[in-house]
């Protein structure tokens, strides 16, 4: 049981991420990573399931930034 709870912290390295593709459809698209996230979370039917999926990852992502940034 110790071992699921070290596995499950370290869930984001397990990831595969193709670093910048979402940023590179925002880019696409003439807005933000954050602009876009917005847009996908509040419409998800638009988009394909990756882009929702990456949506919400950087969700956690920037989640998780701002989290540890104010602790500091």
């Amino acid at each position: 049981m110790a071992e699921e709870k070290k596995k499950s912290k370290k869930w984001i390295q397990g990831m595969e991420m193709k670093e910048g593709a979402f940023t590179a459809k925002a880019k696409r698209k003439g807005i933000t990573s954050a602009q876009l996230q917005e847009n996908v979370l509040a419409n998800p039917e638009k988009y394909d399931e990756r882009t929702v999926k990456q949506a919400r990852l950087r969700k956690t992502l920037v989640g998780l930034h701002d989290k540890k940034k104010s602790k500091e």
